[in-house]
């Protein structure tokens, strides 16, 4: 089955299935019922995300969100100011989502890279790694090539992983 059949497929029951990178620059994929994948960018404010994530889930029974679980040591390449807006989301984001009724399952980092067979980011720069998501992500979902940025790889990312896991 090519890449895009796979992905018109995975999804037949009434449950939406997220992917969220909850990063200030990171973003949200999802996959609906009997639809191809999408995504967005994280919104700029708690009150757009809030909006798009009420207003598509209003209309199905249930959800289910794979959201990369807050990293907490980052090494010494994210100064504390950072970290803590990224606490902040995340929390923000767990606690709307959790607020809609949302089944939240946490992945951390590893865990979806490695069920991905993505290997590691060791040995190259932090551009090469984040370049060899991207690709990967319109390697997965060619249909949203020119959707996927940096900002919503990860998000697509992690849905795939998330709907590999769901069909298991």
């Amino acid at each position: 089955m090519d890449e895009s059949a796979h992905h018109q497929t995975h999804n037949r029951g009434g449950i939406m299935i997220l992917g969220i990178d909850p990063g200030a620059s990171g973003g949200v994929a999802y996959k609906l019922p009997n639809s191809t994948a999408a995504c967005f960018s994280m919104p700029e404010t708690d009150g757009d995300l809030a909006g798009e994530l009420s207003s598509m889930l209003d209309k199905l029974p249930a959800a289910v969100c794979y959201m990369e679980d807050l990293v907490k040591y980052t090494g010494r390449n994210m100064p504390s100011s950072a970290m803590a807006v990224y606490a902040r989301n995340f929390g923000f984001i767990e606690g709307l989502l959790t607020g809609l009724d949302v089944k939240i399952i946490r992945v951390k980092p590893q865990e979806w890279q490695k069920g991905l067979g993505l290997g590691t980011s060791r040995g190259g720069t932090k551009t090469e790694w984040k370049n060899k998501l991207k690709a990967e992500a319109q390697r997965l979902f060619p249909h949203l090539r020119r959707q996927i940025t940096l900002k919503t790889s990860d998000a697509l990312l992690i849905l795939e992983y998330g709907m590999r896991k769901a069909k298991a």
